[in-house]
């Protein structure tokens, strides 16, 4: 199974202690080691560091861990291939753009016999069914609505539906972003915890490492973290349920 990580805030933020934990499931305290990438938005750019070494070797992975990029939104992928060649063309997350955005998106599962002739701008490079299904998902929300993004609720409704379709051919959890908005789907594992005033220390899972929040935050400040797996052990995390879909924005999940 891939490891997903995602961060949805209302103010800029940097990723390094989730990452801290996250980076050493690849390959380190867990045998993800096909692949790691991730990527963060600023304003309308985004950028997007992959490497088909396993993320706890990676060089690139420690610089990620070292540099401090402050971002609303947040997408990291590490792979454990079951659908084409480790290679950097397979490497999630991937990236594409649809009204005039960049869209970020990683899937954890694979999705048995989904070969969907496509028929717009979008095509997969590499040879993953998650790349598939990222193109057919783009091709469908622009030819449901060619020119302009629809509002949140519209959106929400039209992702949902493309999810039930593709969720009919195995197991489809993902995170899916825009900059402006956090998708998250749960096929059969994935799970948040928020983080808002007041607040406290933290500590990982993965490596004995603890932070302490309050002296880093400001009381207005609110953070989603979403994982595959719950990265710290003293944090109450959410399980979201089987086919359920969230929208994250400003750092919680919006009703729908």
């Amino acid at each position: 199974m891939c490891q997903l990580l995602g961060m949805n805030c209302n103010v800029p933020t940097d990723i390094c202690f989730s990452f801290e934990g996250f980076h050493a499931r690849g390959g380190g305290t867990d045998h993800h080691g096909d692949g790691w990438g991730i990527a963060f938005f600023e304003g309308l750019g985004c950028r997007l560091f992959l490497d088909p070494k396993p993320a706890a070797k990676s060089p690139v992975a420690d610089l990620v861990r070292k540099y401090p990029i402050h971002s609303l939104n947040v997408i990291a992928h590490i792979r454990k291939a079951t659908q084409g060649e480790i290679s950097l063309q397979n490497t999630h997350p991937f990236m594409r753009e649809l009204w005039g955005r960049y869209w970020i998106f990683a899937h954890n599962g694979t999705l048995k016999d989904f070969h969907r002739q496509l028929k717009g701008n979008y095509h997969p490079v590499g040879t993953t069914d998650s790349e598939q299904a990222f193109c057919f998902l783009l091709e469908t929300l622009r030819r449901t609505s060619p020119n302009k993004q629809p509002r949140a609720k519209s959106l929400y409704a039209t992702i949902k539906e493309i999810t039930n379709e593709l969720a009919e051919y195995g197991v489809f959890n993902f995170l899916l972003s825009n900059g402006e908005y956090l998708f998250a789907h749960c096929a059969d594992q994935l799970s948040y915890v928020l983080r808002h005033a007041p607040f406290g220390r933290a500590h990982l899972k993965d490596q004995d490492i603890t932070v302490d929040f309050s002296r880093l935050t400001k009381p207005n400040d609110k953070v989603a973290i979403i994982a595959t797996l719950p990265l710290t052990d003293n944090e109450s995390w959410t399980e979201m349920a089987p086919g359920e879909l969230l929208l994250f924005k400003d750092g919680e999940p919006l009703s729908l």
